[in-house]
């Protein structure tokens, strides 16, 4: 039986926030935005949708910041056109958002598989971004790194094997996205990486929702596909070329102590692509999903990130 399709509605939830379409890239992105001041460009991770950053959008503006959550090409309220899901076009999708944003510049937060945006975005954009902070993801080009880690256990990765064993089942056609859509695949996704606790129901009945949205399946799962292909294809050795010079904006670094998809060696080795200012912080208790799991813990950080002198 097939499961039932979502309306996009479904995604606009109401809040203190204004939801927007903006036309960037030769796309529209949906976009949620609250306060005025520094703009905070918010990216969100699999497979979840701009609210997961919920929390942090009504923090940031209450603390003097234009926030602004995005959902990504293919997610959400935005666009979902067949192509543009690796992370070359994800970062000039960013750059482009901030443009038509009205923005010069903006500090980008990206979570998990927007991380590598996040990372990209300095090399590629260098006069979009003031600032990156990734949650949960290592640099691009310490995948192997973040394998090692994963195959071993090391620390607070106990699951690592676990976690490459679903990256590579999610090559697979069609398979994935049936799945996901179907019965409790969302949820599964959720738990396995987040601390125990977490999600809570209304959370995984609002990202069961979001991902039954047409197309969206296919197109979050795109972005994993491209990833682990990169290393073969061409456009993946001229990002991997790109990268290699590393970054000169301000970084930080948050992962949750007990996420099993990144280890906190992979954060520290990215110190040698990180140029300026560089800080790691650990946040307690929680796993993948910190932003959700530890609310107050992830904006707090963010926030004295963004007030530094």
């Amino acid at each position: 039986m097939a499961a039932p399709a979502t309306d996009v509605s479904a995604v606009l939830v109401e809040g203190p926030w204004r939801h927007r379409l903006v036309a960037a890239h030769g796309a529209r992105f949906h976009v949620a935005e609250l306060g005025d001041g520094p703009l905070v460009l918010l990216l969100h991770d699999f497979p979840q949708f701009w609210w997961a950053w919920r929390a942090q959008l009504v923090a940031l503006a209450a603390a003097g910041y234009r926030a602004v959550a995005m959902d990504l090409r293919g997610y959400g309220a935005s666009d979902k056109p067949p192509r543009g899901y690796d992370t070359v076009t994800s970062a000039a999708d960013v750059a482009a958002l901030v443009r038509a944003l009205g923005e010069h510049d903006a500090f980008v937060v990206g979570h998990g598989v927007s991380g590598r945006t996040a990372w990209a975005l300095p090399s590629l954009h260098p006069q979009q971004v003031r600032g990156i902070a990734v949650v949960g993801a290592a640099h691009p080009l310490l995948s192997r790194h973040v394998l090692r880690e994963r195959l071993r256990g090391d620390g607070a990765v106990p699951a690592g094997a676990r976690t490459t064993a679903v990256a590579l089942a999610r090559q697979l056609p069609v398979l994935p996205e049936h799945r996901l859509v179907h019965g409790d695949g969302v949820e599964r996704v959720l738990r396995a990486a987040s601390a125990p606790g977490w999600p809570r129901q209304e959370d995984v009945e609002r990202y069961t929702e979001a991902i039954r949205v047409p197309f969206v399946a296919h197109s979050a799962l795109e972005y994993h596909r491209w990833i682990a292909r990169s290393a073969v294809r061409a456009d993946g050795r001229r990002l991997a070329a790109a990268l290699r010079g590393g970054v000169d904006v301000p970084v930080l670094q948050l992962r949750g102590e007990l996420d099993p998809t990144v280890g906190e060696g992979a954060l520290t080795a990215a110190a040698r692509y990180a140029h300026g200012p560089h800080r790691v912080v650990q946040v307690p208790g929680a796993g993948h999903y910190a932003p959700e799991e530890a609310p107050d813990r992830v904006t707090a950080a963010l926030t004295g990130w963004l007030d530094r002198p």
